[in-house]
């Protein structure tokens, strides 16, 4: 049986509507202790947001600090700053501000904790991988869906088609069918794309279609979700590897169709 002191405490820093953040990545990382035997706990922390519209991103923006110190009391390990379109439209590459504003924070408070956030897991997981050009699918409406589309490019990485589902409340977003983008990437132009992004959202739930689109598409296929947990792991030092979490987390392996006899 492993002892609690060997569990490694992962801290999530979450709007407050947000429900699919604390789904997702820890039944990514749950998946894992099935084939590996590192284990994780979850400990969370909130800012307050319900309608995904720039004024209230803004605002909770500023409360993560707050969020930051108080799970750095928690002696967590690592911190996952979870709303990409927050990150995003506080303007271009502002992901690498975030992460040292909360390093920050948490150092003042006596206990430095490394806080990555999605916005950075996505496109650094994108670039890692080498996916120079993807087709994405967003839950935002259309003048935020540009504005991610716009942050994206501005890491080097070229966005070939979007779907705005154009949906402002956050609870909403969190409500439609996590198997939904299996169909909806049929949408995208995904004509010489590297990969595609099922979820640019934390919010929006995708994880049950990630391998269903790699069997259906042949392409890779990532999610926010899915890169905040390859770079929680990352920050913990252990093997990117989950399973249900596609290329991103199987090195590099597509998830393929069993063959039949």
């Amino acid at each position: 049986m492993t002892n609690a002191s060997t569990y490694r405490r992962v801290g999530l820093i979450v709007p407050s509507s947000n429900i699919t953040m604390e789904t997702e990545i820890p039944a990514l990382l749950k998946a894992r202790e099935a084939i590996l035997p590192d284990r994780f706990t979850f400990h969370s922390s909130r800012m307050r947001m319900k309608a995904v519209v720039k004024e209230e991103l803004e605002a909770m923006d500023a409360d993560s600090v707050r969020c930051a110190s108080e799970l750095s009391d928690a002696a967590v390990e690592v911190q996952a700053y979870a709303c990409l379109v927050a990150i995003m439209s506080m303007g271009l590459g502002y992901h690498r501000a975030s992460s040292e504003k909360l390093n920050r924070a948490t150092a003042e408070n006596g206990c430095p904790t490394p806080v990555l956030n999605s916005a950075g897991a996505l496109v650094e997981s994108l670039q890692e991988m080498g996916f120079r050009k993807v087709s994405i699918i967003c839950p935002y409406m259309k003048p935020l869906t540009r504005l991610v589309v716009d942050y994206i490019e501005n890491e080097g990485i070229e966005v070939q088609d979007f779907l705005a589902l154009e949906i402002p409340d956050n609870l909403e977003v969190a409500s439609q069918d996590p198997a939904a983008p299996a169909e909806l990437w049929r949408k995208l132009d995904v004509r010489g794309v590297d990969a595609i992004v099922a979820s640019a959202c934390v919010q929006m739930p995708s994880l049950p279609a990630i391998e269903m689109i790699e069997r259906a598409s042949g392409l890779p296929a990532v999610s926010a979700s899915v890169a905040t947990t390859r770079k929680i792991l990352q920050s913990l030092n252990l093997t990117e590897i989950a399973p249900g979490g596609g290329a991103l987390l199987s090195g590099g392996q597509l998830a393929r169709l069993p063959k039949v006899a």
